[in-house]
């Protein structure tokens, strides 16, 4: 199975929302490794990498978030994964 890496940026309503902690818990259910974070413009930034089906599931889930969020907008870039990466984690 090929493995690629997802690194997202994701606007609109997305931050007090749980939408970290809702990104983890899906990029976990999903098997990928990697992390997300906040960022000081509003803005949600996602690394994740794994099997290239997951990872694509969970870009596909950024674009409607957990039921609180309103995502405006997730601009994603691909990548060979970083073998660095470990468990998903809250940043």
């Amino acid at each position: 199975m090929k493995e690629i890496a997802l690194h997202a940026f994701v606007s609109g309503r997305v931050q007090g929302v749980w939408f970290r902690q809702s990104t983890k818990e899906q990029a976990i259910s999903l098997g990928l490794k990697g992390w997300v974070r906040n960022l000081s413009d509003g803005r949600v930034e996602v690394l994740a990498a794994g099997e290239e089906k997951a990872v694509r599931q969970l870009e596909a889930w950024l674009a409607q978030g957990p039921e609180l969020a309103n995502v405006a907008e997730v601009i994603s870039d691909f990548s060979e994964p970083d073998q660095l990466l470990c468990d998903f984690d809250v940043i």
